[in-house]
């Protein structure tokens, strides 16, 4: 009986004989779906939109105004109806996708605050470690000898040499 090779079986990141998914669907579509309401309401605040959207309507209301009556497909008798219809369905969709993409950005910024948050730790105890070390070494320090005091120390040593020479020397001289 001839073995099959599945791309599964070629894998070797999979255990032999299970079946993986290609991908994600849930997750990627959700991402997916996310940076399309990102996209959407980035494009509903550009001015080029606005500009559309007006061109859009204006448009609209001017052929249902001074077109042929048997070409018109909405009354400017009651008010542009259909008109007011596209856009009350536009404004409906509009608004839960740019709510959608504002709460993409609420969790990235959470995240970005958690991020900064644990930084600013980080660096209080890093900052509070260098003050500890700071006090130790100036306590070390002040324990060390100063200029002022090593100078002073070589001087009475040079002085007390020079009078073991001066006593020295005059032991020597009644002698000869």
């Amino acid at each position: 009986m001839a073995r099959v090779n599945t791309a599964d079986e070629r894998r070797f990141d999979t255990p032999k004989g299970s079946r993986r998914p290609r991908f994600r669907r849930g997750e990627r579509d959700k991402d997916r779906f996310g940076r399309f309401t990102e996209w959407v309401a980035r494009a509903m605040g550009t001015p080029g939109f606005l500009l559309g959207l007006s061109v859009f309507a204006i448009s609209w209301m001017a052929w249902n105004t001074f077109a042929p009556e048997h070409l018109r497909f909405d009354s400017i008798a009651i008010g542009f109806t259909a008109l007011t219809l596209v856009l009350s369905l536009q404004a409906s969709y509009a608004a839960p996708l740019i709510l959608l993409a504002q709460n993409r950005q609420d969790d990235r910024d959470r995240v970005q605050i958690e991020q900064d948050r644990q930084r600013a730790e980080r660096n209080l105890a890093d900052t509070e470690y260098l003050a500890r070390e700071v006090v130790a070494l100036r306590l070390a320090v002040k324990d060390l000898a100063s200029k002022d005091f090593i100078r002073s120390e070589l001087r009475a040593v040079l002085e007390e040499l020079d009078r073991k020479d001066e006593e020295d020397a005059a032991n020597a001289a009644p002698r000869g």
